[in-house]
């Protein structure tokens, strides 16, 4: 436990730099969103929050990564007609502007596009919404979905215990972890000490830190030590969470098929919960060797574009598991530090971005070929998934897949974001 000066000091820094925010641009600033540790106790938004008071170095962030926890709302939770299973028909001149982007480049791209912005018809536009590719970190999401069911079950009628447990139950990485080499962020917040490294065994961190390192750094580890907590959380129910002696117990006594029969469920129900369907999204094995040795593989993972929609329409209607958990995802995908991919497209700096992207590529021995990041020539997978607001009240979905050899996919993702938002101005 923490001693009280520590604790008195932390709650300094915390109030001090809530008051300073509300003296920026006039709403709260330095956006989790970065004013969000008093209810999560992500100490990296501390971190972040330090930076942007001048008390630390760092880069500061950009204009549209400083909403505040009360900024952020889901854009169809009071709308009609939006179902997550009746998308609606193609527009024809947005399908139309859409087309126009694709003559040159790869025919592996595959994508949707839909604006909800307000006070304006929906449109829609899609290019083989239906091929399926492998979801890579964009998966995480179902595990951020099963998390929340799993919450949902223990607590249903008391979302202040669901988040009262994300943030007191604290976890130990253990062998769950190995391998990954994400770094991710630990920052002490009464010696302002900052690191970003991988993971080790011996790292402590709440429930909300777990998934702040799967979702933010995108941490194969913390979605393993995730995932595990999920199994324990549906076995255990009430009882959760177990001692390590029966935490140990139930790993080592349950057979394995149960094991594998239960990490799919947990993982794949609440995508089936909104309506979407086997072959448009399914997750099949753990992001880790370790956590693949200890629980085995359900089956290949897939998704297509037009599943991951349908899951950022039901995560806006607040479908997904109900309107508490779906807006503290949409938090938790919140981009608040550096922006990456799609997301780094300086069309997007002043927009609030919701994001998240998966990357897989492998390279071959070639003549004249140097393998590098997401530049394979075997596979070189990259999927973008973002909800966008503007500044000028514009507000849409975008779900991405690509498998395009040789070329950087970093680099043409960030490319399409620019020619899509500049689309979405029309």
């Amino acid at each position: 436990m923490q001693s009280t000066p520590r604790l008195n000091r932390i709650c300094r820094i915390v109030a001090g730099l809530a008051a300073a925010a509300l003296f920026i641009g006039g709403s709260p600033a330095w956006a989790y969103p970065l004013d969000g540790f008093a209810a999560t106790g992500i100490r990296r938004l501390v971190y972040l929050q330090m930076i942007g008071e001048g008390k630390i170095k760092g880069p500061a962030a950009v204009a549209g990564a400083r909403k505040g926890v009360a900024g952020i709302r889901l854009n169809l939770i009071n709308e009609e007609g939006h179902r997550v299973d009746h998308l609606p028909p193609a527009d024809p001149g947005l399908q139309a502007r859409i087309d126009a982007l694709f003559p040159n480049r790869h025919d592996s791209y595959a994508l949707m596009v839909l604006d909800v912005t307000p006070g304006r018809p929906v449109r829609l536009a899609a290019r083989q919404a239906d091929r399926s590719f492998s979801p890579g970190s964009v998966g995480k999401l179902a595990i951020a979905a099963g998390i929340f069911t799993e919450l949902s079950r223990m607590f249903p009628d008391h979302p202040d215990r669901r988040q009262h447990l994300l943030r007191v139950r604290q976890v130990t990485a253990g062998g769950w972890i190995h391998t990954d080499t994400h770094d991710v962020p630990v920052f002490d917040p009464d010696t302002a000490a900052f690191a970003s490294r991988p993971v080790l065994e011996t790292d402590r961190f709440s429930l909300y830190e777990w998934l702040d390192h799967m979702l933010s750094a995108s941490a194969n580890s913390a979605a393993s030590v995730v995932w595990k907590e999920l199994l324990l959380m549906r076995h255990f129910g009430a009882d959760y969470p177990p001692t390590a002696e029966l935490e140990q117990r139930f790993f080592d006594e349950t057979p394995k098929p149960d094991l594998r029969d239960m990490a799919m469920s947990v993982v794949n129900d609440p995508l089936r919960a909104v309506g979407i369907a086997q072959q448009q999204w399914q997750l099949g094995s753990f992001f880790t060797a370790a956590g693949k040795r200890r629980v085995p593989p359900g089956g290949k993972s897939g998704a297509t574009p037009e599943g991951l929609m349908r899951f950022l329409v039901a995560l806006e209607q607040g479908r997904v598991v109900d309107p508490w958990s779906s807006l503290e995802i949409k938090r938790l995908i919140y981009m608040t530090a550096k922006r990456i991919r799609y997301a780094s497209s300086p069309a997007l700096a002043e927009a609030a971005v919701y994001y998240k992207s998966g990357s897989l590529y492998r390279c071959k021995p070639e003549a004249d070929f140097k393998c590098r990041k997401y530049q394979g020539n075997v596979e070189n997978v990259m999927n973008s998934v973002a909800i966008v607001e503007q500044p000028d009240g514009r507000v849409y979905l975008v779900t991405i897949m690509s498998d395009v050899l040789y070329k950087n996919s970093a680099v043409e993702h960030q490319s399409l974001a620019t020619f899509i938002d500049r689309i979405l101005k029309q």
